[in-house]
């Protein structure tokens, strides 16, 4: 069974042999050292990649995210560093004055289709499942554009501006999807983080009423041509996690350690894929080798039945030591007692 067979019979709720694998390496040049990003490839290969697809650069953009200081993206946010290898932190909103919203237009060349010559190409030459991670983020992207307090104003007040911004950023985000569905890929992937460690940022009536139209158009259109959907959100989403299985994504990642996971497993085990994540503090805490080992197994006997249902993704942050990722993985494929 090749990679990409694994994962789809994965997705498809279908038993497997093991759980596919999942690593996220940082966007940063030199964060993993060569020899030890090669020593995981040979002993626990991902059975996902990315296509090769042109950066999300456009007129607007400027800096480097991955230096210190301050750089701009395609969108015309302002982003600053403090950093080299930090998280960038939002300095300055384009449409922080609500008068500039009505002239404002998202960048035209990101949907250029020379940024996806390289595609299928890149879908060609491997056996791995190809997953495109999109610039499709209506939420995050209001919050962006206009300051997260301001936005989150406006939707409340359901002002006349924000939601023809947020119909301009469906319209461009549909286009994208579009794109992206005509070419080879296995999966695509969107995102908006909804959530804070206690719960959402918004009302789940006023999500359901406003985005849950839009997520369900990106669905269909990714459906229509074969395509799984994986979708990804920070925080506690567990009021709208039963709406996003109900729209259709196959695949969800989500801070499970944030939620009940046995709650959460128990209602919507094999409706939908668990594609990640464990609490990353442990993968920072080399001391705690076994707790560690521990809270990989907790998630792993909730969810890993050898029916599918459920991706050992890792996020290889920055100063993690690859022991550690190694120990990750390895926990994927220790014997577990048979389930009831």
């Amino acid at each position: 069974m090749t990679p990409r067979e694994l994962v789809v019979k994965t997705l498809n709720h279908q038993p497997v042999a093991r759980v596919p694998r999942d690593l996220w390496l940082p966007p940063i040049e030199d964060a993993v050292c060569t020899d030890e990003l090669g020593e995981i490839g040979v002993r626990y290969p991902s059975d996902i990649v990315q296509p090769e697809v042109a950066p999300a650069h456009g007129k607007k953009s400027s800096g480097k995210p991955s230096k210190a200081g301050d750089h701009s993206d395609a969108w015309g946010c302002v982003w600053h560093t403090d950093k080299q290898g930090g998280l960038p932190e939002l300095k300055l909103s384009p449409l922080a004055e609500a008068g500039k919203i009505a002239a404002y237009q998202p960048p035209p060349e990101l949907l250029e289709r020379s940024r996806f010559t390289k595609v299928n190409k890149s879908c060609a030459v491997t056996n791995r499942f190809v997953l495109a991670r999109t610039e499709v983020r209506p939420f995050d992207r209001l919050r962006h554009l206009r300051g997260s307090e301001a936005a989150l104003m406006d939707l409340a007040r359901g002002t006349k501006d924000i939601c023809g911004l947020l119909a301009m950023l469906h319209d461009f985000a549909c286009k994208e999807m579009e794109l992206w569905a005509e070419t080879d890929v296995d999966g695509v992937a969107f995102r908006d983080d909804w959530g804070t460690p206690e719960g959402l940022l918004v009302a789940s009536e006023m999500w359901r009423d406003l985005f849950r139209p839009l997520y369900r158009e990106y669905c269909k259109i990714l459906h229509a041509k074969d395509k799984f959907v994986f979708f990804h959100s920070e925080g506690n989403i567990f009021d709208i996690f039963g709406d996003l299985v109900t729209l259709g994504i196959d695949a969800i990642h989500s801070q499970m350690h944030l939620m009940d996971i046995e709650r959460l497993t128990k209602r919507f085990r094999g409706r939908v894929t668990f594609w990640g994540e464990m609490d990353r503090q442990w993968l920072h805490n080399p001391g705690a080798s076994e707790k560690f080992r521990e809270a990989v197994l907790t998630i792993r006997k909730a969810l890993d039945f050898g029916s599918g249902g459920v991706i050992a993704q890792c996020q290889w942050d920055p100063g993690v030591r690859v022991q550690t990722i190694a120990t990750f993985f390895e926990q994927w494929l220790v014997p577990l007692p048979m389930h009831a």
